[in-house]
């Protein structure tokens, strides 16, 4: 799952970051309403959580642009500020909730996965390739029916390749989607982490799901299988 954290305050940024990081979400964290607004045309996200008080741009002006655009993308409205009249102009700009600071970390939790269960036309909430399928919701994964114990980053890799199934997908894709934008591009983690992944399937699956396309990157298939994608 992918989440757009708009805050300008660096602590509580990196508090929520940190925290969403560890339950498996990728992570994109835009200071201010401007470079908000520029990710939510770039990439799709699942939800977006939206400070109120912005540079630049306010967090009503953001969810007010981003509805005019036709995105339906949820947004989960952060403030200081719990008066009445907030709440209420929040809602009225395309807000779908709203959480007054200061929060606890499993309340925020709980609003996210609420507003990914009812929103976003383009959300999936079930991954399947074969007999491999993806509860985004639950992080669950599962083969031919049988649970699979995956790490938080196997996860969060065999969520994009279900979300591409049989594209190559280069190593600088991976770095950028899965780990930080400026990770190390000479390092072999995508490779290692690829690897264990590999592993965990062929000994659910009895084949490999993964292949290697040497030079460029790995592709998720499978010949006997058909691939198929479900809300």
């Amino acid at each position: 799952m992918k989440v757009l954290v708009v805050e300008d305050d660096r602590k509580v940024a990196g508090f929520i970051e940190q925290g969403l990081k560890e339950e498996g979400w990728t992570v994109d964290v835009a200071p201010d309403g401007d470079e908000a607004t520029m990710l939510a045309h770039v990439y799709q996200y699942d939800v977006i959580l939206l400070d109120v008080v912005l540079p630049k741009k306010n967090g009503f002006q953001v969810a007010a642009e981003l509805r005019r655009e036709g995105r339906n993308t949820p947004i989960l409205m952060l403030t200081s500020r719990d008066a009445v009249e907030d709440v209420v102009r929040g809602l009225d700009a395309g807000a779908d909730d709203y959480l007054a600071k200061p929060f606890r970390f499993e309340e925020l939790l709980a609003r996210m996965r609420a507003l990914v269960r009812r929103g976003g036309a383009e959300r999936l909430e079930t991954l399947r390739y074969g007999p491999l399928s993806m509860d985004r919701l639950r992080h669950e994964v599962r083969m031919d029916d049988q649970p699979m114990d995956l790490t938080p980053k196997e996860f969060q890799l065999l969520e994009f390749f279900l979300l591409h199934p049989e594209e190559v997908v280069r190593r600088t894709t991976l770095l950028e989607k899965v780990w930080d934008m400026h990770f190390d591009p000479e390092s072999n983690v995508v490779d290692v982490h690829v690897g264990n992944l590999r592993r965990k399937l062929a000994a659910s699956s009895g084949g490999n799901l993964i292949s290697t396309v040497r030079g460029v990157g790995f592709c998720l298939r499978a010949n006997h299988t058909a691939a198929t994608r479900s809300a």
